[in-house]
């Protein structure tokens, strides 16, 4: 088990991405949260097998919708929590 926390930047706010983020999750057992800011980022907290985290990174890097243009991806190694059942957008 793995816990990536991530900022991704660009044209990702109002395109559906938080709920094309959300469906990647569930399809791969992501458990964690995505959430808009006020900067324009999104910010995602993901805890799962580390083969499927790192597709999960790989989809959201990407741009999971045709509208979303992702700019750049930060990306920093937090410590597992298991305290995530599903995956939600906040």
């Amino acid at each position: 088990m793995e816990r990536n926390h991530l900022i991704v930047h660009g044209r990702v706010q109002g395109v559906g991405f938080r709920a094309s983020a959300k469906q990647i999750a569930d399809e791969l057992d992501i458990t964690g949260w995505a959430k808009n800011k006020s900067d324009g980022t999104v910010e995602i907290d993901a805890e799962g097998e580390g083969r499927q985290l790192k597709q999960f990174i790989d989809k959201i890097n990407e741009g999971p919708t045709p509208f979303a243009k992702v700019q750049a991806l930060d990306i920093t190694e937090k410590e597992v929590t298991n305290s995530y059942d599903s995956f939600r957008t906040i």
